[in-house]
């Protein structure tokens, strides 16, 4: 234990970025921290990370190593006595014959939460406006399930609230240099998919496109976070025939503070076959698929993990979308040279996304492994990115259709991919985002018919659950659809923001029965 407690603290100080920013919990609480962890005083490690202190975290830390050998110590009395334990309230009574909609209509207020002021040495990164969250243990903002929430923002009505999160995102940026995971200082290693410039889009729907000119500024900022232009992140990827391409990288190789005990369990595993499992596991978590197959070298076993040297498919369609948008936000202000720019940018990325990711073989969009020069055999629902930015050419699109179909397609929506690991982003776990993601592709492409088939199977899941439970989850068992879902590394939450916001835009879209 002293050896990985070590190597830990030494490992604190090597994140440039990370460093800069206010002190985690880790930094804070040094072996209370760990102790806390360890033995699972609180059942999920990120409690701990998200408690304020009662009083000095100096005088609690050297409390503790005063008290905690002393007879009778209990750790998690300690623990209680000295720290104030976060709000995970977002229930809604649920009345009567009510609809799925009216429930989520309610649950908006549930979910939102107002600025506050600044708590010392808490964990939470402040906000301007206020903005939802996901629900249960995500009590923060969380970044791509922030586009989706915001598409039944969008069908309720509320966008004044959409506007709101977006400037809290663009207050990020402005002062982190990028939008992290979530607004709590542990995150800032690492961001997630890219998913602001969809956002500038859809404000752009609610009122005019000037908003491009507007968040012109961030745009630029995300993209020089992604392309390393503002710090070496070490994103981008030269590949074999020279061409730039993205992948997932967070700032640190520690175990995450809100899963620490898992990860150091992880790397206990692996032994010393994979010195860089934590960054591995942190990509993973920037790329919002933790855990999934995709990630794994053998394709099951989560210590064999790999993210870094994985080129993933959506990550580098998002980057097509924002290079777009670049070049969309340049023609509003007439400048001619950096639209020329952009669009090359774009035009470049498109063709690289063509070569590097399109399997003949599988008929379907795959990643790619820059270490093996080999496209990933694990098909899963990213591939339907190149469909939902208009990326893939027709008979692309057709072939896709057909493996969809054929291989995706279950009695609740579309399973996440073929292979079941026990890992939450594996089958037989549907995801509302790569509902959207999947249906959207395929009317892209005058796939209508499936596309409203797959609407009607998610939707009629989504409405089982919520009339047996009461809730709307953060996931979905698609193959059995008389279970919710499961797998992970956590309980399966209840909100659940992104759920919400897919179901709503579903319904619209198709006109569904409440």
């Amino acid at each position: 234990m002293r050896k990985i407690i070590l190597i830990f603290f030494i490992a604190l100080q090597s994140g440039s970025l990370y460093a800069q920013q206010a002190k985690t919990p880790d930094q804070i609480y040094g072996q209370l921290f760990v102790d806390v962890q360890m033995q699972n005083v609180l059942k999920d490690g990120k409690t701990f990370v998200d408690c304020e202190p009662k009083r000095s975290p100096k005088l609690i830390l050297q409390d503790y190593i005063r008290l905690r050998k002393s007879k009778g110590f209990s750790l998690k009395d300690f623990v209680a006595n000295n720290f104030v334990f976060p709000d995970t309230n977002t229930t809604v009574a649920v009345t009567t014959n009510q609809s799925v909609v009216q429930h989520i209509n309610d649950l908006w207020t549930g979910l939102e939460r107002v600025p506050s002021g600044k708590v010392a040495n808490s964990s939470l990164l402040n906000l301007p406006y206020p903005y939802i969250v996901p629900g249960g243990r995500f009590r923060e903002i969380y970044y791509w399930d922030s586009y989706f929430t915001m598409l039944g923002l969008k069908a309720s009505g509320k966008d004044e609230v959409i506007e709101n999160m977006i400037r809290n995102f663009a207050a990020l940026i402005r002062q982190y240099g990028h939008i992290p995971n979530g607004n709590r200082n542990y995150y800032l290693s690492r961001s997630q998919p890219p998913f602001f410039a969809l956002m500038i889009d859809l404000l752009a729907q609610i009122k005019n496109k000037e908003v491009y000119i507007t968040y012109l500024p961030y745009l630029e900022k995300e993209y020089a976070y992604w392309m390393d232009k503002s710090a070496a992140t070490k994103h981008v990827m030269t590949m074999p025939d020279g061409s730039l391409l993205n992948r997932y990288y967070d700032q640190l190789n520690i175990p995450r503070q809100e899963s620490y005990k898992e990860d150091v369990l992880s790397a206990g595993e692996a032994g010393n076959q994979n010195p860089g499992l934590y960054r591995d596991i942190r990509s993973a978590a920037e790329s919002g698929w933790d855990f999934s197959s995709r990630w794994f070298s053998d394709g099951t076993q989560l210590k064999t993990i790999q993210t870094t040297q994985i080129i993933p498919v959506d990550l580098n369609c998002l980057l097509y979308h924002l290079e777009s948008t670049l070049q969309k936000s340049y023609a509003a202000k007439h400048n001619t040279a950096k639209e020329k720019l952009y669009r090359n940018l774009a035009q470049k990325r498109k063709q690289s996304i063509q070569k590097y990711f399109w399997s003949a073989r599988d008929q379907w969009y795959t990643d790619y492994n820059y270490k093996t020069k080999q496209k990933s055999a694990v098909l899963s629902l990213a591939g339907m990115f190149p469909l939902f930015f208009n990326i893939a050419d027709q008979k692309q699109a057709q072939l896709s259709k057909v493996t969809l179909e054929q291989k995706f397609l279950r009695a609740g929506g579309l399973s996440t991919t073929l292979h079941n690991t026990h890992q939450q982003w594996d089958a037989p776990n549907g995801w509302a985002p790569l509902q959207w993601i999947s249906v959207t592709g395929l009317e892209n492409y005058g796939y209508s018919d499936l596309a409203k088939n797959i609407a009607i199977r998610w939707v009629d899941l989504n409405t089982r659950v919520y009339r047996s439970t009461g809730k709307l989850m953060e996931k979905y068992n698609v193959v059995d659809i008389h279970l919710t879902a499961g797998g992970g590394e956590y309980t399966s939450q209840d909100g659940f923001g992104w759920t919400n916001g897919v179901l709503l835009g579903l319904i619209r879209k198709y006109n569904l029965p409440e």
